[in-house]
């Protein structure tokens, strides 16, 4: 009975020193828990499940020694943290830059214009292409210039988000850019008023110069959330004009959103592969065309250096899968695909989730999309669109009319 008193007091002992030997549970900051969600969002969705040759739960415990005393530098570590995987897409959005992004898709933005983005062999950054019909624009600004400085601050001491966060601004103040033209030394200053911009996402109008072909022009700007439903409506109303061919204009079109890419695709293709993507663990996907196209009429193409992302998941689509010809330059090659995860506190975090493919699996990240008929233009302005200047334009009229 001694034994048995003596072996329980032990094993009460035990697990009595057992629960009170337990230190309390560290509760993590606010702070601490943001960076935390960006660290678990990247660590279960990025592309690259080896972090750019790095242990990602190391950065992680390194990341959270640092001081986190405000929201300031919290978005500093969690910049640090997304920096190290060396891709200018996988990047923190703070609140009203993720908010200009939910605008900019809807169609609605006040600036001068300029999209940019970072070139990755460069790492400067550089014009993607102006707005139509924008300040930037109508200054002269074209794709693949690079953007030195903005009101005096050098752009390569600006993260891509902050370099568009102090373009932007509101209407009728101005902004000083710094800007220095493709392969050329010099550096030009241009001071621009931000105005409110105008996304429409389709321009459309009836060539009917032959008018044994009447011609359908559709330019792209952007692939907004209503992209898909402008299009078809200017197709149909082309359709009950009887037109022979149409003109698909993506030049400067520096995409937006993937699924409005392949919604849009599927307008013109039969049943066929859109996109194929492909994530971390190289397990491949694709899109799909499934139905009728809403139009079997010839389509050209025009492409340039400031075609990107979604525009060339669309312009793959239709070459690979012969439904039209494209004209023009090659394309800017962005073949990766972001996924927009929201914050507690507003903000955002993209992360590339994939990277994509056209139907015959070229990888474009980096490459571009040649055209199939190449046709050089020296820069042109909104209103010289489809006139005698716009040598790309009257390539895809006479591809049209032989076709």
């Amino acid at each position: 009975m001694k034994k048995f008193v003596l072996c329980c007091l032990v094993i009460f002992y035990i697990l009595f020193s057992g629960i009170v030997g337990v230190p309390n549970a560290y509760a993590f900051s606010e702070e601490e828990k943001l960076v935390l969600q960006c660290w678990r969002l990247v660590n279960e969705a990025y592309v690259d499940n080896s972090f750019n040759g790095q242990n990602w739960w190391t950065l992680r415990q390194k990341i959270l020694r640092k001081p986190l005393g405000s929201r300031e530098e919290t978005y500093g570590a969690i910049r640090e943290m997304l920096a190290t995987l060396d891709d200018p897409y996988t990047r923190l959005l703070p609140p009203e830059r993720y908010h200009d992004l939910q605008i900019t898709t809807s169609g609605e933005l006040s600036g001068v214009g300029l999209q940019i983005s970072i070139n990755p062999e460069t790492k400067h950054i550089e014009v993607v292409s102006p707005l139509p019909n924008s300040p930037a624009e109508d200054a002269g600004i074209h794709p693949k210039d690079e953007v030195v400085s903005i009101d005096g601050v050098r752009a390569d001491t600006l993260s891509l988000d902050e370099a568009a966060s102090r373009i932007r601004g509101k209407v009728g103040t101005k902004v000083t850019l710094e800007i220095k033209p493709q392969d050329k030394d010099t550096i030009n200053v241009y001071h621009l008023k931000r105005d409110r911009l105008s996304l429409s996402s389709v321009i459309s109008r009836l060539d009917d110069s032959n008018p044994d072909f009447p011609v359908g022009y559709l330019r792209l700007n952007q692939f907004s959330g209503s992209a898909t439903k402008d299009l078809a409506h200017a197709i149909a109303q082309f359709e009950q004009q009887n037109v022979q061919g149409y003109i698909l204009d993506l030049r400067n079109n520096p995409g937006g959103l993937l699924q409005a890419g392949v919604e849009i695709a599927r307008l013109w293709l039969e049943p066929s592969t859109i996109v194929y993507t492909v994530n971390r663990q190289g397990t491949m996907g694709s899109y799909d065309a499934l139905g009728e196209p809403i139009t079997k009429a010839p389509l050209v193409v025009l492409v340039n250096q400031g075609t990107a992302s979604a525009s060339e998941i669309l312009a793959g689509a239709l070459q690979d899968n012969g439904r039209a010809t494209l004209v023009g330059e090659k394309t800017y090659g962005k073949g990766l695909i972001q996924s927009l995860f929201e914050l507690p506190d507003g903000a955002g975090l993209a992360v590339t989730v994939a990277k994509y493919e056209t139907p015959k699996h070229k990888d474009i990240n980096k490459l571009g999309i040649s055209p199939d008929v190449a046709v050089s233009q020296e820069p042109i302005n909104y209103f010289e669109i489809g006139t005698d200047v716009d040598l790309q334009y009257q390539r895809a009229i006479a591809s049209l009319l032989n076709s």
